[in-house]
């Protein structure tokens, strides 16, 4: 009788935690490159929510991936529950643009909340001649890698400085490649949208090769910040890289990293999200 009691609450037990397994929601949030600022962004919501995991019955996981654009079709497709994705492509996939102009507007997509700016950022070796976008014709290029949020920013960046693809030798490799590439003189730029202070950036500028940041400004720059409402005017402080030859803070435009997500994702579960990142805002920032 005793042996049957202690069986019967053990099996009680493991129903109630296979119960409170299910009664979770579990939601995965996209972000970027593992070294980059996108996946440790997504890292801290995570642990927040998951501190009152219990409390709001939801359990977040963080996913590396490719970046903006994928972020963006894969919390579309259900694939993703939320994603961090540039302002400027979040933007373009509402309207039906760039990537999204044959599937049309997607117009179920969501800014939950914005997070931090970001600058579209050039690095170039210094012995590279490159001081102004112009400069990059005939130059090895890394412009971002497909599924990015850069490779757009390059586009329109080296567009609106009336420097075409077919004038440079482009590279289309990730973000976290380029500062290894640049080290070992296979390519002589490369952009990036990244928040600053950056670690590849502080890679990019502490090796062998001697690199300057590049200022992204100029005539046809204004016509870009005219253009197109989600850019807007940039400063890469010099302190952040003292290894850089810049003696001077660097003009340049960027966009603001969002956190994006459905409208068909529960409205309970965007508001947990939301109210743990607001009601922890200063850990958030650290």
């Amino acid at each position: 009788m005793k042996r049957a009691t202690i069986l019967i609450t053990i099996l009680l037990f493991a129903v109630l935690l296979v119960s409170e397994a299910f009664a979770r929601t579990f939601v995965t949030i996209g972000t970027g490159g593992v070294t980059g600022v996108y996946y440790p962004t997504g890292g801290a919501i995570s642990r927040m929510v998951n501190k009152k995991s219990k409390e709001y019955g939801i359990k977040a996981t963080v996913e590396s991936t490719v970046g903006s654009v994928y972020n963006i079709n894969a919390v579309l497709s259900g694939d993703l529950e939320f994603g961090v994705a540039q302002s400027d492509r979040q933007f373009q996939a509402y309207n039906g643009l760039a990537e999204w102009a044959k599937a049309g507007p997607q117009k179920d997509l969501r800014a939950v909340f914005s997070i931090h700016p970001e600058s579209i950022t050039l690095i170039a070796a210094a012995d590279s001649g490159v001081k102004n976008v112009m400069d990059l014709k005939g130059k090895r290029v890394n412009i971002g890698n497909p599924g990015s949020g850069q490779l757009q920013n390059s586009k329109d960046v080296l567009a609106a400085a009336r420097v075409s693809l077919d004038s440079i030798n482009a590279e289309q490799v990730k973000a976290v490649e380029a500062p290894g590439l640049l080290q070992d003189e296979k390519i002589d730029a490369f952009f990036y949208t990244v928040g600053h202070p950056n670690g590849n950036i502080k890679e990019a500028t502490s090796g062998r090769i001697k690199v300057n940041i590049v200022p992204i400004s100029g005539l046809g720059i204004e016509t870009l910040l005219t253009k197109h409402s989600y850019y807007a005017r940039a400063i890469i402080p010099a302190k952040f890289y003292p290894n850089a030859t810049n003696n001077a803070d660097v003009q340049s435009i960027g966009v603001k990293a969002t956190f994006v997500a459905s409208s068909k994702l529960d409205d309970d579960i965007v508001y947990a999200i939301t109210k743990e990142v607001f009601d922890n805002l200063e850990e958030f920032k650290k």
